[in-house]
């Protein structure tokens, strides 16, 4: 068993009353005293994440952006410098090894920030499809954080100028896009369906820069808000609603792939562009249930008496204050099912997704 890893911020946490628990080996917060609050500070305000466990690679060489169009279902081609993109790395059946962000610096380097519970494997799928001529890096000693909500982009700003001599202009940078600044790495993207910007930095300042944070009035929140807040903005999580064994198609990112260039031959292309044209063998759904039982993972979804698929991630809305979740499905599956909750049928009626889009209802 590998020995557990902590975050440069784990003296932080614990000073802040966080429960710590292990996710993907590493030593995090769930909380730090209530998941709610939390969750609400970053619809209405402002909260902080330490995401660092998340993998940054960093690829150089002349030739990665073309490398990077076979990998990737989305086509990086179309970014210029400073714009980052989300998409799927898939194997040859169309299946998801992993959902990441690709930010391109240059044609010649880019970075990827892929999931702490697939490090291993996805390090080793892109060395294992690695030309000559391109490098893989993984930089050590790196934080990173998470800002998110209305306020976010501004309480960000306040604390790097505070804690740092060179800053971008984060109120400039358009979403999915980034800048640099000496070893600051500033990225206008997150995981929470709020406003926000993700930073990369030396950990040996990311102390002083939480500190910076928590003083102007952003909350430092833990998995548990992290988890509600993204499934409430419909955004999937690798391992629950994305797999080896369904394309992106079937997870409901059929928007993640592009297959505008005839002549791009990515790996999984031919199931990935069947799906798109005809159908999955499933499909992704939203659902959600006003009355009292919460929805969780695994769960069976049941239409007239037979089960037609499983409920992949669930949990109870902070914002709708009821309980919503996502679903695989044989098929679309219109007004009231059934989830089975300890063996018990539940009612629960389709509902689009997000749930909540920038902290307002999706009606």
């Amino acid at each position: 068993m590998s020995a557990k890893q902590f975050s440069p911020l784990n003296d932080a946490h614990v000073a802040a009353s966080g429960k710590l628990v292990d996710f993907a080996g590493w030593q995090l917060p769930v909380h730090y005293g209530s998941q709610m609050e939390e969750h609400r500070a970053v619809r209405e305000r402002a909260g902080v994440f330490d995401i660092s466990h998340m993998t940054i690679v960093d690829l150089h060489g002349s030739g990665v952006r073309d490398w990077l169009r076979t990998l990737l279902a989305n086509d990086v081609g179309k970014l210029a410098d400073g714009e980052a993109q989300y998409g799927c790395l898939c194997n040859e059946r169309g299946g998801v090894v992993d959902d990441v962000i690709a930010y391109r610096h240059d044609s010649d380097h880019w970075r990827l920030i892929v999931n702490a519970a697939t490090r291993e494997k996805d390090i080793a799928w892109l060395a294992g499809h690695c030309p000559v001529g391109v490098e893989l890096q993984t930089p050590e000693a790196m934080a990173m954080l998470a800002v998110q909500g209305p306020d976010g982009v501004a309480l960000a700003m306040q604390a790097l100028r505070e804690t740092r001599e060179s800053v971008p202009e984060l109120s400039a940078l358009e979403r999915f896009s980034f800048a640099v600044a000496d070893d600051l790495f500033v990225a206008r993207t997150g995981y929470t369906g709020e406003d926000g910007v993700e930073l990369a930095l030396p950990a040996s300042e990311v102390v002083a820069l939480w500190k910076a944070l928590v003083a102007s009035g952003v909350k430092p929140c833990g998995l548990g808000a992290r988890d509600t807040l993204r499934l409430e903005a419909g955004m999937s999580l690798y391992g629950n609603d994305l797999d080896e064994e369904h394309s992106p198609v079937e997870c409901g990112l059929s928007w993640t792939v592009d297959l505008a260039d005839d002549n791009r031959d990515f790996i999984g292309r031919a199931v990935i562009a069947q799906h798109k044209a005809q159908g999955g063998r499933c499909v992704r759904i939203g659902l959600v249930r006003e009355e009292r039982g919460v929805l969780r993972a695994g769960q069976p979804v049941v239409l007239d008496g037979r089960q037609v698929g499983a409920v992949t991630s669930g949990t109870f809305s902070p914002t709708l204050q009821h309980s919503i979740a996502l679903a695989r499905v044989e098929a679309a599956v219109e007004g009231t099912c059934h989830v089975l909750v300890r063996d018990r049928p539940l009612s629960v009626q389709r509902a689009a997704i997000p749930f909540v889009r920038r902290g307002t209802v999706n009606a």
